[in-house]
């Protein structure tokens, strides 16, 4: 008959207890495995490599950035963003009783840009602002037309723009040249791609 061996490290006369090998442990012998290999490891800062503490070298990865997709509020940002766009380039073009073409760009690109940072990735966004900044030059270049004409008549702007959008119009379409239309063109192309920049 065989007679059973202790297990290794262990006294002759050390047996386990209630069935665990380790209860009887010495001092300065190995402590028990915990299933966990970096158990005795102090934690080290994260994302340096071969830290103490960095299992397998390196820093868990960010999670990305949740997606933006709310087309009901970035069409509505298109639109606060072309009137209040439309306005200041309309002051500006009547206040130096002329057009300028990078006004016109810098609309568009706003509206586009807003649009988008706000609305998110939706591919109609880029579309609608192009349009929406077509619409604020033209009101911009007519506002601008009434700040011009209000002076000539004692009028206020505002009551002129109002009262006599007609003549506004007539006005507009009478004077404009290939100039005015190449401001349309550029607003909108500033539009889409301040969308797609956003984006």
């Amino acid at each position: 008959m065989s007679q059973s061996v202790p297990p290794a490290n262990q006294p002759n006369d050390a047996q386990p207890a209630g069935g665990n090998p380790y209860a009887g442990q010495q001092p300065g012998q190995p402590a028990a495995p915990t299933g966990n290999p970096f158990a005795g490891e102090q934690p080290g800062a994260y994302g340096q490599p071969g830290q103490p503490g960095v299992p397998f070298g390196g820093a868990p990865f960010a999670p990305p950035a949740p997606a933006r997709n709310n087309l009901g509020l970035g069409l509505l940002t298109a639109v606060v963003t072309a009137l209040v766009a439309a306005f200041l380039y309309g002051a500006i073009a009547g206040a130096i009783e002329r057009e300028v073409g990078f006004i016109a760009v810098g609309v568009g690109f706003l509206v586009g840009f807003a649009a988008s940072k706000v609305g998110g990735q939706n591919p109609v966004l880029p579309v609608v602002s192009a349009v929406l900044s077509v619409g604020a030059v033209y009101l911009g270049q007519l506002v601008g037309i009434a700040i011009v004409l209000s002076d000539l008549v004692h009028q206020s702007a505002s009551s002129f723009f109002i009262d006599h959008f007609d003549i506004l119009t007539k006005a507009w379409s009478e004077g404009s040249d290939f100039k005015a239309y190449l401001f349309l063109l550029l607003g909108a192309a500033a539009a889409f791609g301040g969308a797609r920049k956003a984006a």
